[in-house]
């Protein structure tokens, strides 16, 4: 549970132009694919259609052109959707950021994971113009909520198998998950036992949560998001079993042997309405958000460097 660097504590600075203007757009984001569209799964195939869409519309505005994994379950066709910038020097290295955009029945999904595909989406945009040595791919994930849910049908699984069929080289994942729900009030985090004993009582941090065999991709990251974001920042390599370790699209990457991590508010164990129909979009924290989310655009491009990562 040791980590590089020290999680920013004291007053958050205010937010830059950048930052408000990303709380803006995430808030947009959210919305639509929580307020206008709702629950979006494979019971409710025009739904999640619709928020496809979205995706894809979004990422074409913003100069890529996404491509579609498509496959069936219960009769439905449904859609993993990516699209990547081209690495340079060292094109062949691929950093895979993933969210899903399936709701778990019942739910109009603000946080879990409408705040996860904005963040994505954003990024995006931030890093459209970017030249970065590796190859960084956005990816937007179908089938994870339950029942799919570490199942062969969940979009993820699907996706990681498909990568490693082809030998592509994947050199770390980041699954970005349900990140819209801070607390400054204490008690207000949960953890499961033991790990209450060792981590802070304010829900006010994000979490980067990993297997053990991803360490050396976990330190790299919230290393590099400490090192250049001011923001609370918790993290943990452990096994694959511990509660919540594996709860996102980094377990199904962690199956066929990639490196790869969650970031998330911990969800259950920070926010009331997690898979309620009360998971509705005027409970984000855009703000918060939007400091996460440029946070993890830094990262993201400190790692694409190949001068700034070891091999």
């Amino acid at each position: 549970m040791s980590m590089p660097g020290k999680s920013f504590t004291g007053k958050l600075p205010p937010l830059t132009e950048q930052e408000r203007d990303v709380s803006h757009r995430l808030q947009q984001h959210v919305q639509i694919l929580a307020g206008e569209i709702g629950e979006r799964n494979v019971w409710t195939p025009r739904a999640l259609n619709a928020a496809a869409a979205h995706i894809r519309q979004t990422l074409v505005l913003h100069g890529y052109s996404p491509t579609d994994q498509t496959y069936r379950v219960d009769g439905v066709e449904v859609a993993n959707i990516d699209v990547e910038i081209r690495g340079t020097t060292k094109a062949d290295e691929i950093i895979v950021i993933g969210a899903h955009y399936d709701s778990v029945r019942g739910c109009p999904a603000a946080n879990d994971n409408g705040s996860g595909v904005a963040a994505m989406l954003e990024m995006a945009r931030m890093m459209q113009n970017d030249t970065p040595a590796r190859t960084i791919r956005f990816v937007a994930f179908v089938n994870e909520e339950p029942p799919f849910f570490h199942t062969e049908q969940m979009g993820s699984l699907v996706y990681a198998r498909r990568c490693k069929e082809r030998g592509e080289k994947i050199v770390g994942m980041i699954s970005v998950e349900t990140i819209g729900c801070y607390s400054d009030e204490k008690g207000s985090q949960n953890y499961p036992f033991p790990f209450s004993l060792f981590y802070p009582s304010r829900g006010n941090f994000i979490a980067f949560v990993a297997n053990n065999a991803s360490r050396k991709w976990l330190n790299a990251c919230i290393g590099t998001f400490r090192e250049q974001t001011q923001f609370p920042s918790e993290g943990a390599a452990m096994p694959e079993n511990v509660t919540g370790v594996g709860w996102s699209d980094q377990w199904s990457f962690w199956q066929s042997g990639y490196p790869a991590l969650m970031v998330t508010d911990t969800a259950p164990f920070r926010y009331a309405h997690y898979h309620e129909p009360s998971d509705t979009p005027d409970k984000i924290d855009y703000d918060r958000t939007a400091r996460v989310t440029v946070g993890l655009t830094r990262v993201v491009r400190e790692l694409a460097n190949a001068q700034s990562q070891s091999d």
